[in-house]
């Protein structure tokens, strides 16, 4: 409890949680991908560091997808 990981993880669920309450509303569609795209690069970092295979695989998917999708969003 209150280590490096312990923080960021809080900090990342609560990135995701504000992305999800854009989510679906018109017009703030990139709010939603850039806060998604902070939150889960924080658990990814977090998985990283619990060395949790399957938390790495589902964070860098995630951050993949997010990613390609902020950049046909902008473009």
């Amino acid at each position: 409890k209150y280590t490096l990981d312990w923080y960021v993880k809080w900090v990342a669920s609560v990135f995701v949680l504000i992305a999800m309450s854009f989510r679906g509303v018109a017009g703030y569609e990139i709010y939603d991908l850039m806060l998604s795209i902070v939150g889960i690069a924080l658990w990814l970092w977090v998985s990283v560091i619990w060395n949790d295979r399957a938390l790495i695989l589902l964070n860098g998917a995630g951050l993949l997808l997010l990613a390609r999708n902020s950049i046909e969003y902008i473009f």
